[in-house]
């Protein structure tokens, strides 16, 4: 997924996170267009905090999450269903996906 280059402000824990590590197959083969309507769309969804997100050889995207029903709702959004059929089907030779709750965080410079 692609976006501006920052770090997400996250709220002070409890949170959750989905880390998702990937091996991409060779070619676009529409995972660039795919990968921006997922970062629009997730933006949109009811407990989403955030997203970070790099590429250089493993992928590796980790999207904030205020609670595990949160993260749920959004593994069965039926646009993101598809780009998941289309994950496993098309643009991954290998993925892996983690769910962890953050309880203590902490980062600078202020801001």
């Amino acid at each position: 997924m692609s976006g501006p280059v920052a770090v997400a402000a996250t709220p002070e824990p409890p949170y959750y996170a989905v880390i998702f590590t990937s091996l991409r197959t060779e070619g676009d083969n529409g995972y660039g267009e795919m990968a921006a309507r997922m970062a629009e769309l997730v933006a949109q969804q009811p407990g989403y905090l955030g997203m970070e997100s790099a590429r250089e050889g493993l992928g590796i995207t980790v999207c904030y999450w205020k609670d595990p029903a949160s993260i749920e709702a959004w593994r069965t959004v039926e646009e993101h269903l598809l780009a998941q059929k289309y994950g496993h089907e098309r643009w991954y030779k290998q993925f892996a996906a983690r769910i962890c709750k953050v309880e203590r965080a902490y980062g600078g410079p202020k801001r």
